[in-house]
C-alpha cells in the first residue's frame, strides 16, 4: 500500500482527502478515476500531459480511467483563471478539436483500458427543470467565494450568468460518472470541491476524492506552459522542436519535468551531470511522442551539432531573392528572429555565425554563393542568393 500511495502522490499539489483514498484502496475497489478536458483547442502540450500522467499512473494501477471530453461545457469555456468571460465556441471548432484530442491522448493512455466519454451525453439531457435543480444546490454567495469570479466582481467586471453555470455543469459529470476520484490542475480546485458537494447531494455517500496536480511552467521558466505565451512544446511538434526546446530548458526546471512527466527516480537523475540529464529527458519525451528511431536521431545530430562542433545535414533551404538586404534582414525574413532588432541584437552579442565563423557586425548581402548561417545554438539555415 505504501508503495501505491507514493506513486499517487508523486508530483501531487493537493489530495482531499488521503484518509478517503486509503480506505477506498484498501476496499479493494476498482476505482473510476475521471480527467475532465474541454477541447477548447486542437493541440494538447506537455503542460496537459501532468494530469494525463497521473491519469496512467492509475490505469497502470489497475482502476479504470475516464478520460471525459467536456464537447458541451466547451462551448461555455472554463472561467477558472480567467479576466474576463470566454468566447462561445462553435459545434464546428469542437467536433475538429475532438479528433486531435482523442488521436493525442493515446500517446500516454491504453486506448483498449480507457473509457472515453462525452458530457453532451447527459448533459443535453439535463433539460430545463434538471438544470433548475442542479443550479438550486449552490448560492450567489458560494460561486463569489471563488477566487477569479471575487476579483472580477470587486473590479466590476461582468460576470455572465452561464459561467456560474460551469462548475456547476463539471460537478454533475461527477454524478453522471459516479466518478471516485478526479484529477485536475490546482487552479482547478473550487471545481473539483464542487464535485464531491453535488455528488452528496444527489445521494452519493461516498464522494469523490479531489487531486490537484501543480501547473506546469513553459519554456520560458516563468509563466505556465501556454499556446497564446508561446512557450509550449506540443505532443504534435516535430521531433526536432520538441527536442531543441527540451534541451532549452534551466537545470532548475528540468528537475520538475522530470517529477511532473516521467516516473524516474529522481534522485538518480539529480546524481546525473545536468547536461547529460536534460539529454536523458529530451530523449525520453521524444521517444514517448514521436517514437523511438526518432528520438535516436535527435540525439545524434546534437552530439553532432553541439559536442562536435558541426553543421547539421539536413538543413532548410532559404532562397535569397535581391541584393543588397543587410543580414539583419535576412535573420528576420528567414524566421530566426522575431524581428529586425532581435536579429541585430543577436549580432551585437555575437549569436550569429555564417560558415561556423562569428559575425561581429551587421552588413549587406550582394554577391556570392550559397552559405550556412547560424543564429544561437540550435537554428541552422543553408541561404541559397538568386542575384
Amino acid at each position: 500500500m505504501k508503495d501505491v500511495l507514493e506513486k499517487i502522490k508523486r508530483g501531487t499539489n493537493e489530495i482531499i482527502s488521503i484518509g478517503e483514498l486509503e480506505k477506498k484502496l484498501l476496499s479493494g475497489k476498482k476505482l473510476r478515476v475521471k480527467l475532465g478536458v474541454d477541447p477548447t483547442a486542437p493541440d494538447l502540450h506537455l503542460g496537459h500531459t501532468v494530469i494525463i500522467n497521473k491519469l496512467k499512473t492509475f490505469q497502470d494501477l489497475g482502476h479504470q480511467v475516464v478520460f471525459l471530453i467536456g464537447d458541451f461545457t466547451a462551448k461555455i469555456g472554463d472561467p477558472s483563471g480567467r479576466s474576463e468571460t470566454r468566447a462561445m465556441m462553435s459545434d464546428e471548432q469542437i467536433a475538429a478539436n475532438i479528433k486531435t484530442y482523442t488521436d493525442q491522448v493515446f500517446k500516454i493512455l491504453d486506448r483498449q483500458k480507457t473509457e472515453v466519454a462525452f458530457n453532451s451525453k447527459w448533459l443535453n439531457a439535463l433539460a430545463i427543470d434538471g438544470l433548475l435543480k442542479l443550479a438550486s444546490k449552490v448560492t450567489v454567495a458560494q460561486m463569489l467565494v471563488r477566487d477569479d469570479f471575487e476579483k472580477r466582481y470587486e473590479a466590476d467586471k461582468p460576470i455572465s450568468i452561464v459561467e456560474f453555470l460551469y462548475p456547476l455543469l463539471q460537478a454533475y459529470d461527477s454524478v453522471a460518472l459516479n466518478a471516485d476520484v478526479e484529477l485536475g490542475g490546482n487552479d482547478q480546485k473550487f471545481n473539483l470541491l464542487l464535485g464531491r458537494q453535488i455528488q452528496r447531494d444527489y445521494g452519493i455517500i461516498e464522494p469523490q476524492i479531489v487531486i490537484t496536480m501543480p501547473l506546469l511552467e513553459g519554456t520560458d521558466g516563468v509563466k505556465k506552459m501556454s499556446k497564446s505565451y508561446g512557450n509550449y512544446i506540443a505532443l504534435n511538434d516535430c521531433p526536432k522542436d520538441m527536442f531543441g526546446k527540451i534541451m532549452s530548458i534551466s537545470d532548475e526546471l528540468m528537475f520538475k519535468y522530470y517529477e511532473l512527466l516521467t516516473q524516474e527516480n529522481l534522485e538518480t537523475v539529480k546524481a546525473m551531470h545536468p547536461k547529460e540529464a536534460k539529454l536523458a529527458l529530451a530523449g525520453q519525451i521524444v521517444e514517448r511522442y514521436c517514437g523511438k528511431e526518432a528520438a535516436l536521431k535527435e540525439i545524434e545530430e546534437f552530439d553532432k551539432v553541439f559536442a562536435k562542433k558541426d553543421i547539421p545535414d539536413d538543413l532548410e533551404e532559404y532562397v535569397l531573392e535581391n541584393a543588397g538586404a543587410k543580414l539583419s534582414d535576412l535573420i528576420a525574413a528567414s524566421a530566426m528572429a522575431q524581428s529586425k532588432n532581435e536579429a541585430r541584437r543577436l549580432i551585437q552579442q555575437g549569436g550569429v555565425k555564417i560558415d561556423s565563423h562569428k559575425v561581429k557586425e551587421d552588413f549587406e548581402i550582394k554577391s556570392g554563393g550559397s552559405f550556412v548561417i547560424q543564429v544561437g545554438k540550435r537554428k541552422f539555415k543553408r541561404v541559397v542568393p538568386k542575384f
